[in-house]
């Protein structure tokens, strides 16, 4: 490394990281002395956009909405594994076909269990 501080093949990469952290310093300085500043008693208050408020904004949200969106994710991420597995079908052999059957199968038992439980009925 020799007698420098800093290698030299750091520079590009110190000289990068200056501008992003000057621009976006000289960007936020613009918008405030650009922006204009006119507040009124309206405009301070807790909520901005004029209207009233007409409930309470923590609402209980039902536990089978929680379910359902839980259920969505895995047996969305599904595809996320059938899609390169079909791509690379051909190459995969009868070991690739095998894995994917036995992969299908456990989410089929847990859209089953799923089912019998009753936790797809929308109520």
């Amino acid at each position: 490394m020799g007698n420098a501080a800093v290698p030299a093949n750091y520079l590009p990469i110190l000289l990068f990281i200056g501008i992003a952290i000057a621009f976006g310093a000289v960007s936020l300085l613009a918008g405030w002395f650009v922006r204009p500043s006119r507040p009124y008693r309206a405009k301070l208050a807790p909520y901005e956009s004029g209207s009233p408020l007409f409930q309470d904004a923590r609402v209980k949200i039902p536990m089978r909405y929680y379910i359902i969106a839980m259920l969505f994710v895995i047996f969305d991420v599904e595809i996320v594994y059938m899609f390169p597995w079909a791509v690379a079908f051909s190459k995969l052999g009868f070991v690739g076909l095998a894995e994917m059957v036995t992969f299908i199968g456990i989410l089929v038992v847990g859209f089953w269990y799923a089912w019998k439980k009753g936790a797809l009925e929308w109520d």
